[in-house]
């Protein structure tokens, strides 16, 4: 089953070490090698955003991100993982989940 693993920070959120956090290298090697992580990419900050809404056949942008959150999408990574379990503890080993908050989203299947 495919994940899409949000990676985001919150800016509120010291930067600081925390003991025992993993190395993102050592995650991205790991699950890279052993076929877990399809995909995965830092992006830009919400600041360089677009957001783009069509309302009665116009095309609207606003710059920047549409939706106020506290905690910003930083990147994200495309998991295939037998089920929710084994993708939850994959995401329990990245760095930002010790420093901010992973989000996991299954993927619709085929057959849904």
């Amino acid at each position: 089953m495919r994940y899409l693993m949000l990676v985001c920070v919150d800016p509120g959120m010291p930067d600081e070490d925390i003991p025992g956090t993993p190395d993102i290298e050592g995650w991205v090697k790991d699950n890279d090698s052993n076929g877990t992580r399809l995909i995965g990419e830092r992006i830009r900050p919400d600041s360089d955003s677009t957001t783009v809404r069509v309302r009665n056949g116009e095309v609207l942008l606003t710059d920047g991100p549409y939706v106020e959150t506290k905690d910003l999408i930083a990147g994200f990574d495309v998991l295939e993982c037998a089920d929710l379990d084994e993708a939850v503890e994959v995401a329990s080993r990245h760095p930002m989940a010790w420093h901010g908050v992973i989000e996991l989203r299954p993927f619709w299947s085929d057959g849904e």
